[in-house]
């Protein structure tokens, strides 16, 4: 072998032998430089959201459970330790039965809502999927309530549905006198009244919800449920709602929250005078009564802890028992 050969398969040896040890000191480095650009991209576009999160939901949360376990009037610091007693106490929350109807009330809106709004926004988000003249007008029409503001709706429906205001009005016209009744002061009719006015304000979010849900659902399989002899309702029955199922669950987990947290709507149709007999009463009505409007910081504390409780504990029981098959299926395993 001569002196030129050798030199060659010498430099080889080194490549090859360069190459096995694995990567070099500067590719160690720029990797390294990137994985640590990655994490302060993370910690920098997160930081902010964490800590607007822990100023204005933890820590408020933190003293609204320190306060509820004082007797406080909302001046000076707290010194009164009076424990549970907000809670469970002879005068305490859970045992008030002004309380008790309130989250009686609750649970009737919850389940009045889901009833009577979830059937009429399928009806009306499968008539206003088809295709005909004026949908997008008839689309944009069904979500206006839901954009009024609360104040605006609570204020409006007040004055129609008052004593001899628009609704008799209009009742007395129609030859219906014996339909007159007082849709806000009848202890037995006004929640009913208020569940009215709250399917009429939030029944086009659901129809909105479903008909992106319906966007979703292929064209090709109710195509060829018609070629197979299928009729229109036997399509929306057996292939339409199976599929829009999911869209269905999480409005009805959106209902549910938002039905026990009302607040606005209810404070601004009812009177005080009837919610005192806790016909119309709410848990945060009560809890506004009760804390604000008696200056009991402590007692209305423990009142918002009771109501946080309820709807963190509904929402995780739901999202255990239906909604975990749609969330294990929007979750893919790491391998």
């Amino acid at each position: 072998m001569t002196t030129t050969n050798r030199i060659h398969a010498e430099d080889l040896v080194d490549f090859a032998s360069a190459g096995s040890a694995g990567p070099r000191p500067f590719q160690s480095s720029s990797r390294a430089a990137r994985i640590r650009r990655k994490w302060y991209e993370i910690i920098g576009l997160t930081l902010p959201a964490v800590a607007i999160y822990t100023l204005f939901v933890l820590v408020p949360m933190g003293f609204a459970v320190y306060y509820s376990l004082f007797r406080w009037r909302g001046s000076g610091a707290p010194s009164d330790f009076i424990g549970l007693d907000n809670y469970i106490g002879p005068y305490g929350a859970l045992k008030d039965p002004l309380f008790q109807s309130a989250l009686m009330n609750n649970i009737k809106i919850v389940f009045g809502s889901l009833l009577i709004q979830g059937p009429l926004a399928i009806a009306i988000a499968l008539l206003l999927n088809r295709r005909f003249r004026g949908r997008a007008l008839f689309r944009m029409l069904v979500f206006v309530p839901y954009v009024l503001a609360e104040v605006t709706v609570g204020v409006m429906w007040r004055l129609i549905l008052t004593n001899d205001g628009v609704f008799d009005t209009v009742l007395r016209d129609l030859g219906l006198d014996s339909l007159v009744r007082s849709w806000l002061g009848d202890p037995n009719l006004v929640l009913w009244t208020v569940l009215g006015v709250l399917t009429w304000k939030y029944l086009g979010f659901a129809i909105i919800l479903l008909l992106a849900g319906l966007s979703n659902v292929p064209e090709e399989l109710s195509e060829a449920a018609a070629i197979d002899g299928a009729g229109w309702w036997q399509i929306q029955w057996h292939v339409t709602l199976p599929l829009l199922g999911p869209t269905i669950r999480i409005w009805a987990f959106l209902s549910m929250i938002g039905s026990l947290q009302v607040f606005d709507v209810v404070w601004l149709v009812t009177t005080q005078a009837i919610r005192s007999l806790g016909a119309a009463n709410t848990m945060a009505t009560y809890m506004v009564s009760e804390g604000f409007l008696a200056r009991s910081w402590g007692y209305g504390s423990a009142v918002s802890v009771i109501l946080f409780v309820i709807s963190f504990g509904a929402a995780l029981l739901y999202q255990r028992l239906v909604l975990r098959r749609d969330l294990q299926g929007a979750l893919t395993e790491r391998s």
